[in-house]
């Protein structure tokens, strides 16, 4: 699958509240192996269709927990909404493949329930926590013109030694 550009501040579709998903079709189909393919190049682990300059609210996760022995897993999740359990919080440190060069402490819920549609349009309910739960609220914000940044307590340049995952 060919690989697509990831757009960058201050491109104003990041700004810009993501359409409703209406037709599965075999483009959508297209659109969500390539954002998966650009995701894991890129590399990240979430991506937003606005991300790549398409207007849809679709995003795709990959993720699992290393220190916990966890593989990875894929989520394709369209029309997305969030609930959240408990009102409990947490500061993480963040950065974002369109806004490279910059990470940043984030306030986000620990806890996050997911519901949205699948690939086929069948619905999906996802459960997450910790880290997992902060890549979903971030991808969610990218549907709703929302970047990290806006967010963000403190922002910096990271040293060239400091790892952190782009959402």
């Amino acid at each position: 699958m060919p690989l697509l550009d990831i757009t960058s501040l201050p491109d104003p579709v990041l700004r810009r509240k993501a359409h409703k998903v209406t037709v599965f079709d075999q483009d959508l189909k297209i659109l969500i192996a390539d954002m998966i393919d650009t995701m894991r190049v890129a590399p990240g682990v979430g991506l937003a269709a606005t991300q790549v300059s398409v207007s849809s609210r679709l995003i795709v996760v990959e993720y699992g927990d290393e220190e916990k022995g966890e593989d990875k897993k894929l989520y394709v999740v369209i029309n997305p909404e969030l609930t959240f359990p408990n009102d409990e919080k947490t500061i993480g440190v963040e950065g974002c493949l369109s806004v490279p060069g910059l990470v940043g402490e984030v306030e986000r819920y620990r806890d996050v329930i997911v519901h949205g549609l699948n690939r086929y349009g069948k619905p999906v309910k996802i459960k997450g926590s910790e880290w997992l739960a902060r890549i979903f609220q971030h991808e969610v914000d990218h549907l709703d013109g929302i970047v990290f940044t806006d967010r963000a307590t403190r922002i910096w340049q990271p040293k060239s030694e400091e790892q952190i995952e782009d959402v």
